[in-house]
């Protein structure tokens, strides 16, 4: 982590460890018409004091963008909040964040880890979301359990963002072919699509593969669905251009912003997601 190549390869994806350098590079995006989400890296904690902190962080962050005046939401993990020592204390801190989230015309969104977590992710998800609207969670497209999480929601008038997923599951909790994950990914994607065109819910793609962005584009238009009442949401420093391309087009885009000092094991992911950025990383090695 302290090697220079490391620092400038990470570079392409994080802007930085700080939040002033995850909203500088959200105000770079703006005249584009890109939205944000700005999320701080970090998963479990060690002691529960550490979870006050990290919504305190969070609450200053929301004061920090509605000064700023950007088009950027945040995004948390509930391990953050300290889900493993008491879900009580880690509700309670959702909560504060989602009356953050209203009082400063926000959003809240609650990231999903692995699969030992979604019965209490989404437990935490239908307990904030019944008393703030502007709160969203991540479903992943590749657990086989998701088509029936997500109807369970349908009540909620949910805002979902559905991902492909990026954690190490046995075969049996998810699907372990690409194939069976983009053919869930683009089932799933529909029938959020068909629920916002019966006025339930606001679905948000999270995809790089511009095949599938294709798929639900075109089923959003075959449903006559305007273009503002779904997101594609992709990460920061990959398909900036077709990113751009299509918030040129009048599609609502966001890019997921991280920051924050634990980036080694998530950048690893990203090299497990996307192989080809492993080349990246080869001539930030070799290349001052």
């Amino acid at each position: 982590m302290r090697r220079p190549f490391a620092r400038r390869a990470v570079k392409r994806f994080m802007p930085g460890e700080e939040l002033a350098d995850a909203l500088a590079a959200a105000e770079a995006l703006a005249p584009a018409h890109i939205g944000s989400i700005v999320t701080r890296l970090g998963e479990t904690l060690t002691g529960e004091s550490q979870g006050d902190a990290v919504r305190d962080h969070y609450l200053a962050a929301f004061d920090d963008i509605r000064a700023r005046g950007l088009p950027t939401v945040v995004s948390i993990k509930p391990t953050q909040l300290g889900l493993d020592h008491s879900a009580d204390s880690c509700r309670d801190h959702l909560e504060v964040l989602a009356r953050k989230a209203v009082e400063t015309g926000s959003q809240l969104w609650i990231d999903m880890e692995d699969s030992s977590y979604v019965d209490r992710t989404l437990a935490l998800y239908r307990h904030v979301k019944s008393r703030y609207e502007p709160v969203g969670i991540a479903i992943q497209a590749y657990l086989r359990r998701t088509p029936q999480d997500i109807e369970s929601l349908m009540d909620l008038n949910p805002m979902i963002r559905l991902v492909k997923g990026a954690y190490a599951e046995p075969p049996h909790v998810a699907f372990p072919s690409k194939r069976d994950v983009d053919l869930a990914f683009v089932s799933l994607g529909g029938r959020l699509l068909e629920a916002a065109q019966r006025g339930v819910g606001r679905p948000i793609l999270g995809t790089h593969d511009m095949s599938i962005v294709r798929q639900i584009v075109g089923r959003a238009a075959a449903l006559k669905l305007p273009r503002d009442r779904f997101e594609i949401h992709m990460l920061y420093g990959i398909r900036s251009a077709d990113q751009r391309s299509l918030a040129a087009d009048g599609h609502a885009v966001r890019c997921l912003i991280s920051y924050g000092a634990q980036w080694f094991p998530w950048y690893m992911r990203r090299l497990a997601e996307r192989p080809a950025n492993i080349w990246f990383v080869m001539r930030s090695t070799f290349m001052r």
